[in-house]
């Protein structure tokens, strides 16, 4: 019997336990979260500099009381943050408003602008995208077999951003980059080169958008989500021009690369698990749920949120040094079969409480309800084009995104005929 099989797994180092980059990872994440929870509540990792913490409620309790910050200037490995006269439009957004805002200026940004992810509101801009998903989905015509990802998946997040915002057409192309690539400005893991090319993507897209707030101005009645946030401005003297600008980075943010993740995977699961479409796909409540619980089931997260400690601090009997990186991991239980009997089936009548896919507490992502309508909205109208769907083949994973396990590509049998 050799050494690695005879020791423990709290013998062996974090780094042989736990290993996203790697392709057990990548085939079965399961073992290693597992591996990684039974560490402790709070785990310090070398390979990312950072501590990791690992169990569900200290996760919601940190959510709740927002002890750690959410500036990532506030990181030990940032650069440096430059001072307020220095502040190109990047700065304003990232460093002076609305996504990284004290916490009474975010509580009231979130109550001035909950309007404006109203009920109504996300009916409406479901209507906006309609004719976009009609569109996209006609165009492949009659196939016997696509590729989900590169033929409909990647364009779905372009799309529903700029419908949903209401950027006009003429401006697509210039700030398709932004959309594209705004979440790396606050990826840990890329160098500096390549931050400061993203940040200078943003710095064109943010005049672009104080472009098109400037035209809407002369005409805001447009019933996009633009218009809503003038309505709150002229309505509110402490929410301004660049609080709508941040809030717009912020849906950048939260629906690009999480969208294209959400859809590939989402389509999967029900293709690999028809007996659980119909169910799924009743209404847009029941697909709120069976959405997190295809995300539990797929297993696909790989960081979590990144959180900054503001002080050197405890943290769950732990010495944290101000400016580390703290890893908020709330999937590292999801396979579980104490929470979550039968984990490796998905079954979209499991019951969450509380749901925390999109966070919770104060940082509860606003934007949650509109971010599952627009996937609710592509996948059913797929499947009403395509309503025999299977896998062409079982796909294969990709795990060079940072943050997520990814599919190559998803290519659907049609069955038409």
């Amino acid at each position: 019997m050799t050494t690695e099989t005879t020791q423990s797994k709290t013998e062996r180092s974090i780094e042989e336990v736990f290993n996203p980059a790697s392709d057990a990872y990548c085939q079965n994440p399961m073992p290693q979260c597992r591996a990684l929870a039974e560490r402790g509540p709070m785990v310090f990792y070398p390979p990312w500099q950072a501590w990791v913490m690992t169990d569900i409620g200290d996760i919601m309790d940190c959510w709740r009381r927002e002890y750690l910050s959410s500036d990532f200037y506030d990181w030990e490995f940032a650069p440096q943050k430059p001072n307020e006269d220095d502040w190109g439009n990047f700065e304003k957004a990232l460093i002076g408003h609305s996504l990284v805002a004290d916490h009474s200026h975010h509580r009231l940004i979130r109550k001035v602008v909950s309007p404006a992810f109203s009920r109504n509101v996300v009916d409406e801009i479901q209507r906006r995208i309609e004719p976009d998903i009609d569109k996209l989905l006609a165009s492949l015509g009659e196939p016997a077999s696509f590729d989900y990802i590169k033929q409909v998946a990647e364009h779905i997040p372009f799309i529903t951003i700029t419908r949903m915002i209401g950027i006009p057409e003429k401006y697509w192309d210039e700030i398709k980059p932004l959309i594209e690539n705004f979440t790396e400005t606050w990826n840990p893991t890329i160098s500096e080169e390549r931050r400061e090319e993203v940040r200078q993507q943003c710095n064109h897209a943010i005049d672009l958008i104080k472009l098109v707030i400037a035209e809407r101005r002369t005409s805001p009645e447009q019933d996009d989500f633009l218009s809503t946030m003038l309505e709150l401005e002229a309505a509110n003297p402490d929410f301004t021009e660049w609080d709508i600008i941040t809030l717009i980075l912020a849906l950048i943010g939260a629906g690009a690369d999480t969208t294209l993740m959400a859809q590939q995977w989402s389509v999967y699961a029900l293709v690999k698990n028809p007996d659980q479409r119909d169910a799924a796909l009743a209404t847009p409540e029941s697909f709120s749920n069976a959405f997190t619980e295809i995300l539990r089931w797929s297993m696909n997260s790989k960081m979590g949120f990144a959180r900054y400690a503001p002080e050197d601090m405890e943290v769950l009997g732990q010495q944290v040094t101000k400016g580390q990186l703290v890893l908020l991991m709330p999937h590292l239980d999801k396979m579980d079969p104490e929470r979550f009997p039968n984990p490796e089936v998905l079954d979209v009548s499991r019951n969450f409480d509380p749901d925390i896919l999109f966070g919770y507490g104060p940082r509860y992502c606003i934007g949650a309800a509109m971010a599952k309508r627009q996937l609710y909205l592509t996948i059913t109208k797929l499947f009403e084009r395509f309503p025999n769907l299977t896998l062409a083949e079982e796909p294969v994973r990709d795990n060079s995104n940072h943050n997520s396990i990814c599919l190559k590509e998803l290519r659907l049998q049609t069955n038409i005929g």
